[in-house]
């Protein structure tokens, strides 16, 4: 690697490099991670690592990083960054894409899985090949709210998949929105942000979605996003329950929404593909990273 010099190589001199990493690189429609496999919870997962190991030019490129972490005799912790290296409370396409790997590396058994999240605890079923259920937890859906997406105006409900969403059913084909900048939301609604999703009625209990995701921009699909799509597209119609087929531009989804005495309670199924693993050096990251900085 070629040598750094002035301003670029004091800030790269900030960045604390660890040892080579083992990677498992997977998808869930088509919505991508870098997981670090960390049984024994050493990895020092830093922002500017997770930045360089999402770069799709210098680095593995993904949505997303999940450390797979051992809590423990059986439990698992599934320790997920978004691509700027903002921690999120939850990602459903990763949790189908966790369990995934958890079963393949033979960490588990194929069947039920129960693992922690920043968003609360979570089950995946699934078995040696095949879809992955994700039990997704609560559903909790409030008020209306609106947002601006490159001068269109959608107004849409707000719903909490154990991280915040604005859920816009709108007129139309989605693929005139143009989701290249994160839309201007409500700050007083949303503190932390929120991921925004378009969402078209395309016939009974089948919507279509794109989703701009809050620290990583337009994705080929988010799982939470998912589930508020279909928790939007229920209220909609009347009804607290059901089973709604989600098209995502990665491919499609399921999404049951049951009730529970505690409120509404959601199950996420589709498929999760591991396609790659290997090693990966963070200090052939770090010019990626610094630049993203």
């Amino acid at each position: 690697m070629g040598t750094v010099s002035g301003a670029l190589s004091e800030q790269l001199g900030t960045v604390s490099w660890g040892p080579p990493l083992q990677f498992v690189k997977g998808h869930g429609t088509e919505n991508d991670f870098v997981l670090l496999p960390d049984p024994e919870d050493r990895i020092e997962l830093t922002p500017e690592l997770v930045r360089g190991l999402c770069d799709r030019h210098a680095g593995i490129g993904a949505d997303g990083v999940i450390r797979v972490v051992r809590i423990g005799a059986t439990g698992f912790f599934m320790d997920y960054r978004n691509a700027d290296g903002s921690t999120a409370e939850m990602c459903g396409n990763g949790a189908r894409v966790f369990a995934r790997y958890l079963v393949d590396a033979g960490w588990v058994t194929p069947g039920r899985i129960e693992f922690g999240t920043r968003g609360g605890p979570r089950w995946a079923e699934l078995g040696a090949v095949g879809n992955v259920a994700v039990g997704m937890g609560a559903v909790r859906v409030g008020d209306t709210s609106s947002a601006r997406i490159a001068g269109d105006d959608v107004r849409g409900l707000v719903v909490d998949v154990g991280n915040p969403h604005l859920a816009c059913l709108v007129d139309g084909d989605v693929a005139r929105f143009d989701l290249t900048a994160a839309p201007s939301i409500d700050a007083g609604v949303f503190p932390d942000g929120a991921n925004v999703e378009v969402i078209q009625v395309l016939g009974p209990d089948r919507v279509r979605m794109r989703v701009h995701e809050r620290g990583v921009g337009e994705t080929r699909s988010c799982g939470t996003g998912t589930v508020a799509a279909a928790a939007a597209y229920l209220v909609a119609e009347g009804r607290h329950k059901g089973r709604v087929t989600v098209d995502v531009p990665g491919g499609t989804v399921t999404v049951g929404i049951s009730a529970h005495p505690h409120g509404p309670q959601a199950t996420l199924v589709g498929p999760a593909v591991l396609v790659a693993s290997g090693t990966v050096d963070p200090a052939d990251l770090r010019i990626a990273a610094a630049v993203l900085t």
